[in-house]
């Protein structure tokens, strides 16, 4: 058995010991399911014990990638059992890429051109922006949502596969679930079954909505993890199968998703704004990131949050804080949102030569942060170039 083969059987076993005791998944996404499934883990210290030697002997063969795919394993385990890292260090240990985070003018620009797109759809920005998007775009039932994402994924399916060379069937399914938990849709499956759940007490779906979210999660993630299940299939690949989203390919697989509209329909004015707005927010939502693990007070940060989104609620800004500074999982995965999203928003935007083979790398081969900086050597420092966080307060009324 190989040690990649050893990685798997390990992080299969550490799976079915969070999700036993109901605690998150450790596999988001296993390409190469076993025909039984593993045994739990006695506990955490007893995985981390096993991952330690492997993460030495590859270290030892000279197998940089998968040393480097334990060791975001290893930080990861060493949060959930209690020790607190700094975040950059944290990040880079999970996420593969610094939390250098953006100058200020960088984030102000993203909100000029995401301002730009939303007056050109006669859309004003202020404390009502959220509610007008959403009856400029027509709200759409929970009940009616799935089979309009079917639809929509059906229509820019030959658009997709186009673009990334993607040839695999993908056999999903998508539930409904209502739960207290910060996210809105989650993805996950082994092999060619893929499962997306919408959490109705979340979500909200337009006319637009199903449209970006057909090209994010069915056409992005899970035909994309797709692709790897079929590849996997086919042969004995070089890198781990079984995916998680606190290790380093989430930052390409996260911005790719979330960036697929502007190369695969860049006429579609109103998702490409609502591209154009994400890319702010999600700018934003790392000043915050940054900001309460350097130790800034609640009130500031949620006054930063006011100053820079007046659309968002109380309630909106408590759960993003909270996500970002108390759970050891979000704390990393949730990185990958600005991180991917703002290398490959630079990527359509001033590399349409190189833009095709990234595309067409991405669905053949989970990619890590270093991996996107070789195909694109004259990109943006992914994770931002650096830049100190100055927290502001809305202007008095």
């Amino acid at each position: 058995m190989s040690l990649r083969d050893d990685t798997e059987a390990v992080l299969r076993a550490w799976d079915g010991h969070e999700t036993g005791r109901g605690a998150a998944p450790v596999i988001d996404y296993d390409c190469c399911p076993p025909p039984a499934p593993a045994a739990p883990a006695a506990s955490r210290l007893a995985v981390y014990r096993s991952l330690a030697p492997l993460r030495e002997a590859a270290s030892r063969n000279g197998d940089a990638r998968l040393a480097r795919e334990i060791a975001a394993h290893l930080a990861y385990l060493r949060e959930l059992m209690g020790q607190r890292t700094t975040l950059d260090k944290y990040v880079r240990a999970t996420q593969g890429c610094p939390a250098a985070g953006w100058p200020d003018e960088h984030v102000s620009e993203r909100e000029e051109v995401a301002r730009a797109c939303l007056e050109a759809l006669g859309i004003d920005w202020g404390p009502d922006t959220e509610k007008d998007i959403e009856h400029a775009e027509g709200v759409i039932g929970a009940a009616d949502a799935a089979q309009a994402i079917r639809d929509a994924a059906a229509e820019l399916e030959p658009a997709v596969r186009a673009a990334t060379g993607a040839e695999a069937a993908c056999d999903l399914s998508i539930e409904t679930v209502d739960q207290d938990f910060y996210w809105s849709y989650w993805l996950d499956g082994a092999g060619q079954r893929i499962r997306l759940r919408i959490n109705t007490r979340r979500a909200r779906f337009s006319k637009v909505l199903v449209r970006q979210f057909a090209l994010h999660e069915i056409l992005g993630h899970a035909l994309q993890c797709a692709c790897y299940a079929a590849r996997c299939a086919g042969e004995d690949v070089p890198w781990v199968r079984a995916l998680s989203v606190h290790a380093p390919q989430q930052v390409a697989s996260e911005g790719l998703a979330q960036a697929l509209p502007l190369f695969v329909s860049p006429g579609d004015e109103a998702v490409i704004a609502r591209v154009r707005l994400d890319h702010y927010l999600q700018l934003v939502r790392a000043e915050l990131h940054r900001a309460l693990n350097s130790g800034a007070a609640i009130e500031d940060c949620a006054a930063h949050a006011q100053f820079r989104v007046p659309f968002w609620t109380d309630a909106t800004i408590a759960d993003l804080l909270a996500d970002r500074g108390a759970n050891p999982l979000l704390r990393s995965y949730l990185w990958a949102y600005p991180a991917g999203i703002d290398w490959f928003a630079a990527l359509a935007d001033r590399a349409a030569t190189v833009a095709p083979e990234v595309l067409r790398t991405a669905y053949r081969e989970p990619l890590i942060p270093d991996d996107l900086a070789a195909l694109w050597p004259a990109g943006p420092p992914i994770g931002g170039p650096g830049g100190a966080v100055r927290l502001r307060k809305p202007a008095l009324s």
